[in-house]
């Protein structure tokens, strides 16, 4: 499996080349709260999402 590599603002971001297309345009945040820590993904190519937004279908 290839890996995509990408350096943004000091951080290193790896996403394998299968997934790369599904996340154009995608904003990739990191949420620290009381109840824990996570990353958010903003993804305009998602056509629904679950209720939780940990899946989403294109």
């Amino acid at each position: 499996m290839k890996i995509a590599s990408f350096n943004i603002n000091g951080q290193k971001v790896l996403i394998d080349e299968v997934s790369l297309p599904f996340l154009t345009a995608a904003v990739i945040d990191y949420s620290q709260e009381l109840i824990g820590a996570r990353f958010v993904i903003e993804n305009p190519n998602a056509t629904s999402s679950c209720g939780c937004g940990t899946s989403f279908s294109v």
